[in-house]
């Protein structure tokens, strides 16, 4: 066999300094106590935060706690001093029996480290029980032909104490004929039996009493004594002798209560009475007495009730047989109790660390728990599993402890719960195992940032929207849970146009709904770019961003624009010129139009919607180009005026017109000839209208005309009567000669007749206005009528210029008030007073003193 190499001498060393490491680790970790027995609830046993390097407020904090195995809670912990102390009475004989050492073991979990400490404590014996006898008397036959030295079997005085508090001695009562021997067994155990010193005579004495005390050695000694009565009995030849000294027999644990173990036979000599046997129990415990019955006529063993390897696996007792003539033979059965496997694993779990965080690192401990089995050796050996889970993993951590632990990271969003069964399984045949079923929750912590369904967004919206119109909504979803997977919206602060663009969007910050803030106009901006972040309410909070584009649709809300011809700024309509030599086709002018909308809104067609002459004039459908359709003739007019509608294809088609005057001439001369009547209205009937009114206008001012000067020639000859007179009168003396009387009159007349015109070249911008009379203001008072005040004459002409395009003609005349005179000529008073009734005005003559 080849010598191992230098690597193999390291690998075993470094194996062999860790198994030592093992060691040393395990023992230290083994805390020993000891403590009396039958101490009082609440005495300190040790000073366990001491002995774990942990201060006494620790011992809540990091969750100390004690962990047994189906058995009553001994001890417990005082967190407020750190001390491990009694939870109860603890008796020693009833924990332990009489083992020679009591020991109570069980383990100490640090939880939050998940390390477990062994504490063993040692249960001292105090001397609290005597020695006792089963009866308290005994009967002893004895024939009178015993020879001395026959020894007689006592029974034993049984104390549940060990050591020097257990039975230590017997002592005889002071006779004559009787002493005892004491003979130690090999267990240890004391055998007291009388020896016959002297030989007996029934006719001296029939019967001999004696006192048998049993001692302790514990301090104080106690001691217990049972009263023996020997009987002397007449000639019995033979004593019962068993077939054989030591009966041994193996029994399983799980026969029936009834089942037949043995049969002890004795045999005796002697006839008749003499040489009945019979059977009966000699050295047996209380609760050995309660699982075997004896048949005391053949002997036989079985079972009263059923068996436990668990509780007790060896039975040691002796039966006696006893003859008519009272004399005893004694054997001794041992009874073996086999084990079967009939008792599940026991699973006890000790800590379950659940929910655990998703990130938690893998080894994390998820479960601690205690596999078991009663049974004994392979029975009794359990193997744990899990399913198959790569999750998770076990291993044996301590003796019977199993630990489960995460073998990887964890996802919440993956799996949320895990449902985990662990089987205990021991080696018996047939195999028996346990399961248990442990639901883990998962918690979850904020490692997923929101997420939208699409990496950009693509949004249309019709211009001319409503202010507050929901434009799209958008939707991040987040994996987590609870508040980490609340999601809050928001845009990204940008600039639009030089305006924020909170100012034409927002989004809801709830529900992801995007919102217009104001009507968007295509011929503005025909799209908005955006950020939109999704934020979710972890902590700390992630989040994430999606680009949405708001692409702006066109709608028909723009009628075309005519470029060309433009229309001048003081309303008249443009000229163009066409030779009469014109060939059909004749390229006259073009319209030129454009649509500030997009798409089929802008699309433009052209066409001749009114013409002075049909069939003249074509328009081309979308150049817009104006051409003759014929040759010109001489009768066609010097000037033709036409009607372009311009129409884009929306829905609803909008369109506007322009008006083109095309004036028809060989030469240029011949063009400003005519240049002057070349305002012509838009249509026919404008044109005749205007012809009308400037008509009515010229004889209305003839009218008024004709009226002012007749009116100032009669207010002048009156003037001219009353100055006379005044010459004459003081009163008189001080008037001016520029006031003339009577006009006034004309004024008041004027007024209630108020004209106002406009006329221009372009008919559509001709309007004419009747006002009503206002009679209110022509109306005299008596009062004004009586006051001495001269009549004035204003007159406020405004007449048309000739070249101006909007003629105004006005004229007022005003009367406040007529002033007659008790000089004025009657002739010029009438002929006033006629021309005020004939325009509705009336003064009152006033009283002559």
């Amino acid at each position: 066999m080849a010598a191992p190499t230098k690597c193999q001498l390291r690998g075993r060393l470094v194996l062999l300094c860790s198994l030592l490491g093992m060691l040393w680790e395990a023992r230290a970790s083994q805390i020993r106590y000891s403590v009396p027995e039958e101490t009082e609830k609440g005495y300190i046993v040790g000073n366990i935060s001491k002995d774990l390097a942990l201060e006494p407020r620790e011992l809540a904090e990091r969750r100390v706690r004690i962990v047994s195995r189906g058995r009553t809670q001994l001890f417990s912990l005082n967190p407020r001093s750190g001390t491990l102390v009694t939870a109860g009475r603890i008796d020693r004989e009833e924990l332990c029996a009489q083992s020679p050492r009591c020991l109570v073991n069980f383990k100490v979990l640090v939880e939050d480290r998940v390390k477990l400490y062994g504490i063993e404590i040692e249960v001292t014996d105090i001397n609290d029980s005597a020695p006792k006898f089963q009866a308290e008397s005994l009967e002893v036959k004895i024939n009178e032909i015993a020879v001395p030295g026959a020894r007689y079997p006592l029974p034993e005085a049984i104390d549940p104490d060990v050591g020097v508090n257990s039975l230590q001695s017997y002592q005889l009562s002071p006779n004559h004929h009787f002493s005892l021997n004491v003979q130690t067994g090999d267990n240890g155990a004391i055998n007291p039996e009388l020896v016959l010193e002297r030989a007996l005579d029934r006719e001296e004495a029939t019967a001999h009493h004696l006192v048998l005390t049993a001692s302790d050695g514990g301090e104080p000694r106690r001691s217990s004594t049972v009263r023996i009565h020997v009987t002397v009995l007449d000639t019995n030849d033979n004593a019962p002798v068993f077939a054989q000294r030591i009966y041994r027999v193996k029994v399983l644990e799980n026969v029936p209560p009834g089942t037949w173990l043995l049969t002890a036979t004795a045999s005796d000599l002697d006839e008749g009475i003499n040489g009945k046997v019979a059977y009966k129990f000699w050295k047996i415990n209380e609760k050995q007495s309660q699982l075997f019955q004896l048949n005391e006529n053949t002997g036989e063993i079985s079972t009263a009730k059923s068996l436990d390897y668990e509780e007790c696996s060896f039975y040691e007792m002796e039966i006696q047989a006893e003859d008519g003539g009272g004399l005893k033979g004694w054997t001794k059965v041992l009874i073996s109790v086999e084990d079967v496997n009939d008792n599940r694993p026991e699973v006890t779990i000790t800590s379950l660390f659940s929910p655990v965080r998703e990130d938690a690192p893998q080894g994390t401990v998820i479960l601690l728990f205690n596999a078991h089995d009663r049974d004994s050796g392979k029975n009794g050996q359990v193997v744990c599993s899990i399913q198959e889970n790569l999750s998770f993993k076990l291993e044996n951590s301590e003796e019977d402890y199993y630990r489960l632990l995460t073998a990887q990271i964890l996802d919440r969003e993956k799996a949320s719960e895990y449902n985990i069964t662990v089987t205990a399984t021991d080696r018996g045949t047939p195999p028996l195992s346990t399961e248990i079923h442990i639901t883990l929750q998962v918690t979850d912590i904020n490692d997923n940032p929101p997420a939208f369904s699409q990496a950009s967004y693509s949004v249309y919206l019709p211009e001319n929207n409503a202010r507050g119109t929901s434009i799209f909504s958008v939707i991040a979803y987040d994996p987590d849970s609870n508040e980490n997977s609340r999601v809050i919206y928001s845009l990204a602060e940008d600039t639009i146009q030089g305006s924020p663009l909170s100012t034409y969007v927002s989004i809801n910050s709830d529900t992801g709904v995007l919102y217009a803030l104001c009507s968007f106009d295509y011929e503005q901006f025909r799209d908005l770019q955006m950020q939109v972040t999704a934020s979710d309410s972890g902590s700390p909070p992630l989040s994430s961003n999606v680009s949405l584009r708001l692409f702006v649709l066109d709608q028909n809300d723009n009628a075309p624009e005519i470029l060309y011809p433009a229309l001048p700024t003081d309303g008249s309509t443009g000229v163009e010129l066409a030779p009469r030599s014109a060939e059909p086709g004749y390229l006259v002018t073009k319209v030129v139009a454009v649509d500030r909308d997009s798409g089929q809104n802008a699309w433009l067609s052209y066409r001749l919607f009114k013409t002075s002459e049909p069939g003249l004039f074509s328009v081309g459908l979308h150049t817009g180009e104006v051409r003759t359709a014929r040759a010109l003739l001489d009768r066609d007019a010097l000037k033709q005026s036409l009607v372009v509608a311009v129409q884009d294809h929306g829905q609803p088609p909008l369109s506007a017109t322009v008006t083109l005057t095309v004036a028809i001439a060989d030469s240029i001369p011949d063009i400003l000839a005519d240049l002057g009547s070349l305002q012509i209205p838009a249509d026919l009937e404008a044109s005749d209208l205007t012809l009308y009114l400037v008509v009515a206008v010229a004889v209305v001012s003839c009218v008024f005309l004709t009226f002012v000067i007749t009116l100032l020639a009669l207010r002048l000859r009156h003037w001219h009567s009353s100055h006379l007179l005044r010459a004459t009168s003081d009163g008189l003396a001080g008037v001016p000669t520029s006031h003339f009387v009577g006009v006034d009159g004309v004024r008041a007349f004027l007024q209630t007749y108020s004209q106002e015109f406009s006329l221009t070249a372009d008919s559509r911008k001709s309007h004419l206005i009747f006002p009503q009379p206002n009679y209110a203001d022509t109306l005299i008072s008596q009062q004004s009528c009586e006051k001495n005040e001269p009549l004035c004459v204003s007159v406020d002409s405004k007449f048309p210029i000739e070249d101006t395009p909007l003629v105004p003609v006005r004229s007022r005349a005003q009367c406040p008030g007529c002033v007659g005179s008790q000089a004025a000529s009657e002739r010029g008073e009438a002929a006033l007073q006629r021309r005020r009734g004939e325009r509705g005005l009336t003064c009152e003559e006033p009283n002559r003193p």
